[in-house]
């Protein structure tokens, strides 16, 4: 009897032990098929932002209610004049967004006045990583600036904050790493900006350098791929004990 119930004790505890490892593998799945159609959900709302016509720039009285989840991406049209301050690049490694980015590039980041009188920045485009010297890239960027109020296009973007591992800012050459136009503004002097800034989609430059264009989503999607892996774990711990439990009662 003594041996039965150590048995039987050994069966419940290990029981125990599998059916919460279980159940904490399929809650990490069902997590992952929750994130896979949230992630579809938002692939398919920037989308349809993305291919939507340009819309008129929201008016500045509504800006403090714009949020990313809201408005990112949006596409709008309205009447700039770039400003002749110094600019600020910002360097990424790549972009989820733009296909034709090559590789590492920096965007030109640029102020431009609204007939309002308000400030928005515009990321003008990138320019490849090859023009490293600081006066090559601020002539091409300078060549944007006539002076004259431009009809754009473009796309709303939001502020991102820097990582763990983001380099410091380089204020001197004014080369940042991380997209954060509120930054640049205080430290470049260019006043009182507007909460998001402007990915440039046109006009492009004649000479092309800055390269705007048209933003297109590319969402890292392994969420299914994920679940499987979770539910299969949890089929694999149901099989072992179950083999276990066989074996035991052989015995």
């Amino acid at each position: 009897m003594t041996t039965l119930s150590a048995n039987r004790r050994s069966m419940f505890g290990l029981g125990l032990v599998t059916l919460v490892i279980v159940a904490v593998l399929l809650s990490l799945g069902g997590w992952q098929m929750q994130r896979r159609a949230q992630k579809h959900a938002l692939i398919a709302a920037l989308t349809e932002r993305l291919a939507g016509a340009p819309g008129a720039l929201p008016a500045p009285s509504t800006w403090s209610a714009l949020t990313p989840a809201a408005d990112e991406f949006r596409r709008v049209s309205f009447i700039a004049t770039l400003q002749p301050v110094p600019d600020a690049m910002v360097y990424s490694s790549g972009s989820s967004v733009r296909p034709d980015v090559p590789g590492p590039v920096t965007w030109a980041f640029v102020p431009a006045l609204l007939p309002s009188g308000e400030t928005l920045v515009i990321n003008a485009g990138f320019v490849q990583n090859t023009m490293q010297e600081r006066a090559q890239q601020d002539r091409a960027v300078q060549r944007l600036i006539s002076g004259a109020p431009v009809t754009m296009n473009g796309y709303l973007r939001f502020p991102e904050a820097a990582g763990a591992l983001t380099p410091n800012d380089d204020v001197k050459k004014r080369l940042w790493f991380t997209r954060d136009q509120r930054d640049m503004a205080q430290k470049l002097g260019w006043g009182e900006v507007a909460p998001f800034y402007i990915d440039l989609e046109s006009p492009a430059p004649a000479s092309g350098i800055p390269k705007p264009g048209p933003l297109e989503v590319h969402l890292k999607d392994d969420h299914l791929q994920y679940a499987i892996t979770w539910f299969g774990l949890a089929a694999a711990v149901l099989i072992a004990f179950a083999v276990w439990i066989k074996g035991q009662r052989r015995a």
